[in-house]
């Protein structure tokens, strides 16, 4: 073969059919990677946002009923207070619970998430968890704690990278 044959030749070499198969290997899998994340933190924003409607709602249950929330140990339905269909973003049902802070069942340390050994949520079911009315009780760095006012309350629920804490004043 003379060099001028060689240079008549069209095609790809086996290097750049692999380079470029790399490539678009790795622009897949950084999608792939980046999608659940992007995915979760879509839930998250309809989350938070189907809690702060929560809180409105009890603001407005305040003004309509002489100033007092829903009684202890109760709960209210979300398809009144949250949306339409009282369902998360993932379709699995809210559960909105009502309780006063420091009363048997609403100590800050009954206000946590059923957990696996690994740390991550053991039924894959978030909304099923409750979202809690706490009375008595306001926000500090994302947890509930006492507050000094008997009318203050708080909204404390899950999000599926960590919790959410929205206190009414």
């Amino acid at each position: 073969m003379t060099k001028n044959n060689i240079k008549s030749k069209k095609g790809f070499t086996i290097i750049e059919v692999v380079l470029v198969l790399a490539i678009a290997g790795l622009i897949f899998l950084m999608v792939f990677v980046a999608l659940p994340a992007l995915q979760r933190s879509q839930r998250d924003t309809q989350r938070r946002q189907d809690y702060a409607d929560l809180l409105a709602a009890m603001n407005s249950y305040i003004t309509n009923n002489n100033g007092s929330l829903p009684a202890d140990g109760g709960s209210v339905p979300a398809k009144e207070y949250i949306n339409s269909t009282g369902n998360g973003p993932s379709g699995n049902a809210y559960t909105v619970k009502v309780c006063t802070l420091g009363r048997t069942g609403c100590a800050a340390s009954d206000l946590k998430w059923t957990t696996g050994a690994d740390g991550t949520d053991a039924t894959n079911q978030r909304e099923g968890n409750p979202v809690y009315i706490v009375k008595k009780a306001t926000c500090n760095s994302g947890k509930v704690v006492a507050s000094s006012s008997t009318k203050a309350f708080a909204i404390y629920g899950d999000l599926e990278t960590g919790t959410y804490c929205q206190s009414s004043n």
